[in-house]
C-alpha cells in the first residue's frame, strides 16, 4: 500500500502544470485584455447624419418680388437705354446649404440692343452677404437673365456658382417705378473651405 501511495503521489504530481506554463498563460490572458481594452477605448470615426463635404455643389430654387425705379432715355427708333435700381424678398427653396431668405438688392443698365449688365447683393438675417453680377435681356416680362456668383461676406466668404431666373411680369408707371416678379430662379453654388471668413460680415 506505501508503495502504490508513493505512485499515486508521482502521478499527481507529474499533472502540476509546470510554474513556465502558468506564466505564458497569464501573459497571453494580459495581451488579450490589453488589445479588447484598447479597442473599447479607442475613439470611432461615425460620419454624421445631414454633413456634408467641403466644395460640393448645392442646388435651390427660389422665386423674387422686386421694386424700384428704372430711368429710360429714348434714342434712335427702337433703341433704348436705362437704368435701374430693384429691391425686394427672395426666398429659396430645396437644398438649404444657402439659406431661406434674403433681401435682395440690383443695380443695372440695359440697352435694348445689346442687352443687361447689372450687380445684385443678397443679405441674409444675419447680415452676411452674397455677390452675384448679372446679364441678359432688358426687364420685361418673360425675359431670362442669368447670374454668376463672385463671393460673399461672413459665411459666404469664397462662394462660387451660378444662377438664373425669369420675369413673369414688371408694371412701370410713367413716373419711372417698376416692380415685379421674377420666377424659376434657380442654380448652384458651391463654398471654398480655404477662404477665411470675412469679419466684416455685419457691417451695413
Amino acid at each position: 500500500m506505501r508503495f502504490q501511495d508513493a505512485c499515486s503521489w508521482r502521478a499527481r504530481k507529474a499533472r502540476v502544470t509546470p510554474p513556465n506554463t502558468i506564466f505564458s498563460r497569464a501573459g497571453h490572458y494580459i495581451v488579450f485584455a490589453s488589445l479588447f481594452f484598447a479597442g473599447a477605448c479607442t475613439p470611432q470615426t461615425i460620419p454624421l447624419p445631414g454633413v456634408t463635404s467641403e466644395n460640393e455643389w448645392h442646388s435651390f430654387q427660389g422665386s423674387w418680388s422686386a421694386s424700384g425705379t428704372r430711368q429710360t432715355l429714348d434714342l434712335e427708333t427702337h433703341h433704348q437705354a436705362s437704368i435701374f435700381d430693384l429691391t425686394g424678398s427672395l426666398v429659396l427653396t430645396g437644398d438649404r446649404g444657402l439659406g431661406v431668405g434674403f433681401r435682395a438688392k440690383a443695380i443695372g443698365f440695359t440697352d435694348s440692343l445689346t442687352g443687361m449688365q447689372g450687380r445684385c447683393v443678397w443679405t441674409d438675417e444675419r447680415g452676411d452677404k452674397v455677390y452675384s453680377e448679372l446679364k441678359g435681356e432688358m426687364i420685361g416680362p418673360g425675359n431670362r437673365i442669368t447670374g454668376r456668383f463672385l463671393g460673399g461676406t461672413g459665411r459666404f466668404a469664397g462662394l462660387t456658382g451660378e444662377y438664373s431666373f425669369e420675369w413673369r411680369y414688371v408694371v412701370e408707371t410713367d413716373g419711372g417705378s417698376l416692380s415685379g416678379r421674377a420666377i424659376n430662379l434657380m442654380g448652384r453654388v458651391r463654398f471654398d473651405s480655404t477662404v477665411v471668413p470675412s469679419t466684416g460680415a455685419h457691417k451695413q
